[in-house]
């Protein structure tokens, strides 16, 4: 059980334990510790007034330094995965034939929302996750390889992004959950306007759009030549899509025999833009999305894995804390980074279930838009605890940085 010998009861309302009247424990634990058994919830509720302020840093760069002294050999699994980019290659191909089968067939029909949701809501969110690999370099050896393919894989997006999630991701890495530079993080307009259930049942249907608008608001971007390449090279593609489809492309292939009246038709760029918004809404692979990085069962534990049969379509992703511990190591070798180091891993609670998360998101009270950690931006801390953070509500934990402490990184 959890210990609760030296909780402070009178903070509790009368319960006689951590856990009465709590939802049941969400995340599982494969080795349990003296902290946490892996059955009841470790930790009080969050207040879901405010984010969780932390004073710490945060946890993988130490873990990979302890990762790296206890098996130098880990470095072996470092190095771009070849098989990448003929998966893209492969999902580019499906996506624009499926787009350009349906051109005759109405939006709103059943067969349309099906395909659209069903097979293409997992391809475009595959090439999410595609474009997320090859921001790490990880498709091929030199930098303007990598940028390309995701341009490529951009391109049954139907909008043009994959150059801004570059630098966004990369930023996510190095600076996670401070405040202001992490935009993966809610902002407190969200938690005011979305902690409550119909709130959460909005964010997790309309999550694409979170993650696409928040961060030109939170912290916009030097724009590049790769900007530029991202957005015109979209733009071609979508405008040939458009004009040249019905021209070009024989009248029997579709999967419907009505014939377009005129030479343009947007159905195809319609199925690209709905696969796009079913892969980030309430479909079973979107549930990474908050399964990553939201707080659960009491815990400050920042980033969480999944290590379900779903990984298979979203290039292991699941294996999320490994990812950030080692983003150097391809998505097919994440599995032999855990194996290698299960003391590291198998102690830290992961998640059963993607689709779980989204339902768990919406019915929990004690998860909600509120429960992200949050730092404060590097060159604003202070040897104490700030201001900010001592005027707030909020639950606030102060520790000292480590030795090995690299905030250049």
């Amino acid at each position: 059980m959890v210990e609760t010998k030296n909780a402070d009861f009178s903070l509790y309302g009368g319960a006689d334990s951590l856990t009465e009247g709590r939802p049941p424990r969400r995340t599982t634990l494969v080795r349990p510790t003296e902290k946490d058994n892996g059955i009841s919830r470790p930790g009080p509720p969050q207040d879901p007034r405010d984010f969780l302020w932390l004073m710490t840093e945060e946890p993988h760069r130490s873990r990979r330094q302890a990762i790296m002294k206890a098996h130098p050999e880990v470095t072996k699994l470092m190095g771009y995965e070849p098989l990448t980019k003929y998966i893209v290659f492969g999902v580019v191909a499906l996506q624009i034939t499926l787009a350009i089968l349906l051109r005759n067939t109405h939006p709103f029909s059943w067969k349309f929302l099906f395909i659209a949701y069903a097979i293409g809501g997992t391809a475009n969110h595959n090439l999410f996750l595609a474009i997320h690999e090859i921001t790490h370099n990880l498709a091929f050896r030199g930098i303007a390889a990598n940028k390309w393919l995701a341009i490529f894989a951009n391109l049954p997006i139907g909008i043009p992004y994959s150059a801004a999630f570059k630098k966004y991701h990369i930023d996510h890495h190095k600076f996670m959950g401070e405040d202001g530079v992490d935009t993966d993080l809610p902002t407190r307009l969200e938690l005011l306007c979305l902690n409550n259930v119909l709130g959460k049942v909005f964010f997790a249907t309309f999550q694409i759009l979170f993650y696409a608008l928040r961060p030109t608001f939170v912290r916009a971007q030097t724009l590049t030549q790769w900007h530029a390449a991202n957005l015109v090279t979209q733009i071609a593609f979508d405008y040939l899509l458009i004009n040249f489809t019905s021209k070009f492309i024989p009248a029997w292939f579709a999967l419907t025999t009505v014939h377009s009246t005129h030479g343009q038709t947007w159905i195809p760029f319609v199925y690209l833009v709905m696969s796009s918004f079913f892969a980030g809404s309430l479909h079973p692979l979107a549930g990474h999305f908050i399964a990553e990085h939201y707080l659960w069962d009491g815990l400050s534990q920042e980033t969480y894995s999944y290590y379900g049969v779903l990984n298979i379509l979203g290039y292991n992703v699941g294996y999320h804390n490994e990812h950030h511990d080692f983003p150097s190591i391809p998505w097919t070798r994440l599995p032999k980074l855990r194996a290698l180091a299960p003391e590291f891993y198998d102690t830290l609670p992961s998640h059963p279930s993607w689709p779980g998360v989204i339902y768990n998101f919406i019915v929990d009270s004690e998860v909600g838009i509120f429960a992200r950690a949050k730092r404060l931006e590097s060159y604003k801390k202070t040897p104490g605890v700030d201001a900010k953070a001592q005027n707030s509500d909020s639950k606030v934990v102060v520790a000292a940085d480590g030795e090995d402490s690299d905030k250049s990184e």
